[in-house]
């Protein structure tokens, strides 16, 4: 069996954490520049607010209905996620980390494992939920079924059960719960594989299960198929146990203002590649390709437009920042164009590599071993001081450019200064 751990309303539950105030009103979280609908609680739903929607179009809805708005808090979100992941991880020995907000766990009632001993999986996922929500505060659903996908589907059914957690326990109950789902709406088809569907009759997840293989397989390949095998009880998707290395590393924000000015972008280019230099070091990764991108804003219709890109190779695929940031400002000024308005720009670390296996360049002068020294001294500086304690000074330091985050809640997990303080009466 496979349970779903899906944090509810993730991001506005990380903010009702530690504002208990927000809790039974309804809140919404803004994506970068505080710009679109990111994360809604039940109560903003109930309103009619979705996901996606622009700030500017639901003014009066939420001043109306003293909705609680939030900036995005990235940082936050992922400390928290981080020690929901870890509670989890204690319960079960086979654990994959899906997102940010779910968890995979694989149940077997045969392992050894003293907190599983005497109970059912039912009661298992209510203990699961229930230290979860004491030890990190985040509420979470647990659906759990005979493969991924029939833990996908009990997960919905859980986000409206009393107690939180629901289980396909049978064929029969399996049956049910399809019939009644559409086929859009299963893990893995979306909208454009439904549209297959329905010109083939099928409308529901239970007319998917049923359907012939082989005309499943024609309408949605092996991918399809594989979906069908698994709402039928057959496990077809094994637990990742261990998070794929990444591919690429792409570090972009789109300004808080206008930007017309080189110092001002070679800021923000050197700020986003160190903090991408940053996300290898974590990795134990090196980049051998970095790509730098600048772009206007297209919906400026009466602006020139102008976007474009550069490449640079370093000597051995490094994960210095100041390498990089070297690479990365030579990049911006054979792209930058005066003149003109920009509204985003960003770095791509590609052809990532494991650093521990480099064989330098027979042309690379660089003291690798001083490097390594530097980085991990400044890495550990950071993690005990907080981010940017101690940064290079091309990445600025005012920078009146960053994105508007006017309604960020404090870093409350990560930073010294924004600790949560409590005060007695």
């Amino acid at each position: 069996m496979f349970a779903l751990v899906d944090c509810n309303s993730f991001y506005v539950s990380c903010e009702r954490v530690f504002d208990p105030a927000l809790a039974g009103r309804p809140v919404i979280v803004l994506s970068n520049n505080d710009g679109c609908v990111v994360a809604a609680s039940r109560e903003a739903k109930a309103l009619g607010i979705m996901i996606g929607k622009p700030l500017f179009q639901i003014g009066e809805l939420v001043r109306k209905h003293r909705t609680a708005v939030r900036s995005s808090n990235y940082t936050l979100y992922g400390d928290m996620s981080a020690r929901v992941m870890a509670v989890v991880d204690t319960f079960t020995p086979k654990m994959e980390v899906y997102s940010i907000d779910e968890a995979f766990l694989y149940l077997d009632l045969d392992l050894d494992l003293s907190a599983m001993a005497g109970r059912d999986m039912v009661d298992y996922g209510r203990v699961i939920r229930s230290t979860v929500l004491q030890w990190t505060g985040v509420p979470v659903s647990i659906g759990i079924g005979r493969s991924k996908t029939l833990a996908k589907v009990a997960t919905h059914m859980a986000k409206n059960a009393a107690d939180g957690v629901w289980m396909l326990a049978n064929t029969a109950q399996e049956s049910e719960v399809l019939a009644h789902l559409a086929a859009q709406d299963i893990w893995g088809i979306g909208s454009r594989l439904a549209g297959r569907l329905h010109r083939a009759g099928i409308e529901t997840a239970l007319q998917l299960r049923d359907a012939d293989d082989k005309r499943v397989r024609r309408l949605l390949s092996v991918v399809g198929q594989r979906t069908a095998l698994e709402l039928r009880g057959i496990s077809c998707m094994p637990m990742g146990l261990a998070a794929p290395a990444s591919k690429s590393i792409v570090r972009s924000r789109s300004f808080g203002r206008p930007v017309t000015e080189l110092a001002e972008l070679q800021q923000a280019i050197s700020m986003h590649t160190s903090r991408a230099a940053e996300k290898l070091r974590q990795q134990h990764l090196a980049a051998g390709v970095l790509r730098v991108f600048i772009l206007t804003n297209r919906f400026r219709e009466n602006q020139p437009q102008y976007s474009n890109a550069a490449t640079a190779y370093p000597a051995t695929p490094t994960n210095d920042t100041g390498l990089l940031i070297g690479l990365a400002d030579a990049c911006l000024r054979r792209i930058f164009r005066q003149g003109y308005v920009y509204k985003k720009c960003g770095v791509m670390l590609d052809d990532l590599a494991d650093s521990h296996c480099i064989t330098p360049s027979l042309f690379d002068t660089t003291d690798r071993e001083r490097s390594a020294r530097l980085m991990a001294a400044m890495d550990a500086i950071n993690a005990r001081q907080g981010p940017e304690a101690i940064r290079y000074a091309s990445c600025g330091f005012n920078r009146p450019w960053q994105m508007k985050r006017g309604a960020r809640s404090p870093s409350y997990t990560t930073r010294w200064d924004e600790l949560p303080i409590a005060h007695c009466r």
